[in-house]
């Protein structure tokens, strides 16, 4: 039955397409003279970065970018990356940033992939790019955002088309937010460590609230200086680009990743927030470069990946660093969930403290529901802390899709969840952890063992720098968990050592039969890529 309050119609007045690029304009006018991006000696304001982002936006549509045109960009954390983030949206097109690590043959299969009408690429990538178009029958035009003194820049010069083609532009004009908040705004594909990569669909209204939702859950302070670690090419960069914006912050690119430049970029600019893979908390933490006294106040840190052992997080907090982990996927723009802590783990030793931030916590606010289920049963799992079910999602930051792919994306979202195919289990006091990804549970002997669980207490080993451990064929139980090791720079521990160490902290089934020293692989976000040690466990066997 209707009633007055069904007369009441959607306006323009009262219903707004949500989108992150309205963050810029508003930054623009508030945060006018603050500076929105430092790289060496570039500073830029937040009023210059809004004309830059109005112009490459107006070049992109002379181009013939419009509304589902994806734009390819192939260039590490850059100011240009930065200003793309907005330029491309706003001219309808659809941004596809994609691994900088990826081998030519992987870069040319998502250019095709993705129907690409546009490459962008830095000087720095135009070796690989031009290899991966090489392999394509209909390549894209490509754009240069030329470094200087690059080699490639006479070349350019020469007829090439460059960025400050873009730049000289016209501005866009008018009204560039979606007509639809539905329309896609980023098409991230998967790291693809095995098999073809995915292309993940996100849409203006998720970013829009991704952003907002980070602001509400890490509450940095007004004008906060972030430093440029997270790759662009991830999630996004896990949505901080136009977080950022809503908050008038500062966004420091360093010279390199390098734990010297890093400390020299935190030094230099005072920064105050920053995100990275474990694996970057760990060379931090493990750096010579570090300061002799730690941060005061502490540098807030969001790290998000495999779940960081407790012994990184404990060096990390001696440093002066306050670390929050976070937990999410690609498909879900990033992180949907968080370790906030609660004040009465203040008063609780370093390592048992350690211990309770290495969860992934509770859902973020923009998030409807993050639930721990039991498939087979459909219901969620008890909240003891031990009984297993798998991560599910329903939230406006789960990905439109995967591009041109219905059957997996009808799959990933059967009953009315995203299915994450992580395995978790719920604390008493309402607290994810994931245990494991469910591909990477070890089954000994009828007995689930956790490799995370492993791992962590591997990493308490002073000797270890680097661990992983994976399920090898066990003839007696079927399969028994096998750990692969990285020690640090002067260790002598060796296998005995090891699995003696793990016996006196680790139940009988969960102690590794084996360790293997080696080089462990991984991605360029610092993702173990655990395929490749099961691929070597079974040419070992």
């Amino acid at each position: 039955m209707k009633t007055h309050f069904d007369a009441l119609a959607r306006t323009a007045a009262n219903h707004v397409p949500l989108s992150p690029i309205s963050f810029l304009d508003r930054a623009a006018d508030v945060h006018r003279d603050t500076t929105a991006v430092v790289t060496g000696q570039t500073r830029r304001s937040w009023s210059e970065v809004r004309d830059r982002v109005r112009c490459v936006a107006g070049g992109l549509v002379v181009a013939g970018i419009s509304d589902g045109d994806t734009v390819t960009v192939l260039a590490p954390n850059i100011p240009e990356l930065f200003e793309l983030h907005f330029a491309v949206p706003m001219t309808g097109g659809v941004l596809s940033t994609v691994n900088t690590r990826l081998e030519a043959e992987t870069i040319a299969y998502i250019i095709d992939h993705s129907d690409s009408r546009l490459v962008i690429v830095s000087s720095d990538l135009r070796p690989v790019l031009e290899k991966a178009l090489s392999l394509l029958d209909s390549p894209p035009p490509v754009i240069e955002i030329v470094a200087p003194n690059s080699k490639s820049a006479q070349s350019c010069e020469a007829g090439g088309k460059v960025y400050s083609d873009l730049l000289a532009a016209a501005p866009i004009e008018g009204n560039y937010l979606p007509a639809d908040e539905w329309q896609a705004i980023t098409l991230n594909y998967t790291s693809g460590t095995s098999g073809r990569p995915k292309g993940v669909v996100y849409h203006h209204r998720g970013a829009y609230l991704m952003a907002l939702g980070t602001v509400a859950a890490w509450q940095p302070a007004g004008r906060p200086v972030y430093l440029s670690v997270v790759p662009m090419f991830h999630c996004n960069g896990w949505g901080h680009p136009w977080m950022l914006a809503i908050l008038g912050g500062k966004m420091v690119f360093p010279a390199s990743n390098a734990p010297e430049h890093l400390f020299a970029a935190i030094a230099a600019e005072g920064v105050t927030h920053f995100g990275a893979a474990p694996v970057i908390l760990q060379m931090l933490a493990e750096s010579d470069a570090a300061p002799s006294a730690p941060f005061d106040p502490p540098l807030q840190a969001m790290t998000a990946g495999a779940p960081p052992p407790p012994a990184v997080l404990e060096r990390m907090a001696a440093l002066g660093m306050d670390v929050m982990h976070v937990y999410g996927l690609t498909e879900t723009y990033g992180h949907i969930s968080q370790c906030l802590p609660q004040d009465s783990w203040a008063a609780l030793p370093p390592a048992e403290q350690a211990e309770h931030r290495a969860c992934q916590g509770v859902a973020l606010p923009m998030v409807e529901e993050l639930a721990v289920i039991n498939r087979a049963a459909g219901r969620p799992t008890p909240r003891d802390g031990e009984t297993q079910g798998e991560v599910a999602i329903r939230a406006n930051t789960v990905m439109k899709g995967y591009y041109k792919d219905p059957a997996a994306t009808a799959e990933a979202m059967k009953d009315g969840y995203f299915w994450s195919g992580d395995a978790a289990v719920v604390h008493p006091n309402g607290y994810m952890q994931i245990r494991d990804r469910l591909k990477d549970v070890i089954i000994s002997g009828g007995e689930n063992v956790s490799s995370v669980e492993v791992e962590a207490l591997l990493y308490r080993h002073p000797d270890i720098r680097t661990a992983a451990v994976v399920a090898r064929p066990d003839p007696k139980w079927g399969e028994s968990p096998c750990a692969f090791v990285e020690l640090r720079e002067g260790a002598i521990a060796d296998e005995a050592a090891i699995l003696a160490f793990c016996r006196e902290h680790l139940a009988g089934f969960k102690t590794p039969k084996s360790v293997i020293f080696r080089e462990i692989p991984k991605t360029s976000t610092g993702k173990i890529q655990k395929f490749q040690l099961r691929k070597l466990v079974k040419e070992l066997d």
